[in-house]
């Protein structure tokens, strides 16, 4: 399980790829992300997201404690479903 960061705007966003986007890259199985103590987010969260799943291919990739705005944000840019928020 890899675990997103309290605060994920456009600042901190390439810095939390290139932390995590080796581990997403690693083992195979399933790959959870952990949104559960996003507090302070905008747009380039769900980018971070996406390209987490993109360092995973062939993984299955989700999302768990996601904040209703996040969920609510990616149902808007519709990628919602390729997140797989639970």
């Amino acid at each position: 399980m890899l675990a997103l960061p309290a605060k994920l705007n456009i600042e901190q966003a390439s810095a939390a790829v290139a932390a995590l986007a080796p581990e997403a890259a690693q083992g195979n199985g399933a790959l959870v992300v952990d949104a559960g103590a996003l507090t302070d987010f905008d747009s380039a969260a769900i980018a971070t997201l996406l390209e987490l799943r993109r360092h995973a291919p062939g993984r299955t990739f989700s999302v768990s404690g996601a904040p209703k705005a996040m969920v609510e944000l990616a149902t808007l840019y519709g990628v919602a479903e390729l997140l797989a928020f639970s």
